[in-house]
C-alpha cells in the first residue's frame, strides 16, 4: 500500500485503507495506536489540523512509513 500525499485527506484515505485490510473498527484502531477514538476519525478524514506527532505515531503503529523524497522543480 503506497501512495503519493498531496493533503491531510491523502493521510486520512491510506489510514482508512490500511485499517480496514487489517479487519479493524475505528474503536480497536484507535485503543491499539493509544489515541483517542474522535482523534483517529479526525485522521481518517483528512482534518488538517491534527497534531503531526500524533499521526506519526498512528502511521507507526499501523505499520505505515513516512518518505520524503526531493523532488524536481516544476521548470526542471
Amino acid at each position: 500500500m503506497e501512495g503519493k500525499i498531496n493533503s491531510p485527506a491523502d493521510i486520512g484515505m491510506m489510514v482508512r485503507r490500511k485499517r480496514k485490510a487489517d479487519g479493524l473498527t475505528l474503536t480497536d484502531a484507535a485503543a491499539m495506536c493509544n489515541v483517542g477514538y474522535r482523534f483517529f476519525s479526525n485522521v481518517e478524514n483528512g482534518k488538517p489540523t491534527a497534531h503531526i506527532g500524533k499521526i506519526l505515531q498512528v502511521l507507526s503503529c499501523l505499520g505505515l512509513e513516512v518518505t520524503i523524497l526531493p523532488r524536481g522543480w516544476k521548470n526542471e
